[in-house]
């Protein structure tokens, strides 16, 4: 199959290919390229190591609406637009120290159920991270420490 692309095309497909992560859209790029290049469909498949008919799908969806994505978006969220307005202004409000809590929350409020792994993709999707804390030792006394610095200071100033 013989195709023309404009050079902005080609440039513009190029770029996306290496910026892509998705070996998928990479994959379809790459069939829509060798095809504008002259290649057959056979030698695309041989190439790619991937179906005939996966190609010729490749550059049909390309052609028909430019698509280059694959259509798996995932399902939809457990949770409505309000309670993950809620979710996110309570967890920016206050600190829980682990997913699990989270997911104990959640269900306490909104009888929603979501596995560990579950709420953490969707504290990603959220834009929360986890940072681990600072650890402080069990038995700190602020007052001995700053005692302790300034003799060890004194003492290492009196040896040299």
């Amino acid at each position: 199959m013989k195709i023309t692309l404009a050079d902005a095309q080609k440039e513009a497909l190029e770029l996306m290919h290496n910026t892509t992560r998705d070996g998928r859209v990479r994959d379809r790029i790459k069939a829509v390229l060798l095809a504008s290049e002259g290649w057959t469909t056979q030698m695309i498949v041989q190439a790619l190591r991937i179906h005939e008919g996966t190609v010729s799908r490749h550059l049909k969806d390309y052609f028909s609406e430019e698509k280059l994505a694959p259509e798996n978006g995932g399902s939809e969220s457990r949770l409505s637009a309000e309670q993950t307005v809620e979710l996110v202004e309570y967890l920016t409000a206050n600190l829980m120290h682990t997913t699990a809590q989270i997911v104990d929350y959640v269900w306490a409020r909104w009888q929603v159920t979501f596995t560990v792994a579950g709420m953490t993709k969707w504290l990603h999707r959220q834009g929360f991270s986890y940072k681990k804390p600072i650890g402080v030792p069990h038995k700190f006394d602020a007052d001995k420490q700053q005692q302790f610095i300034e003799t060890y200071n004194a003492l290492k100033a009196e040896c040299g």
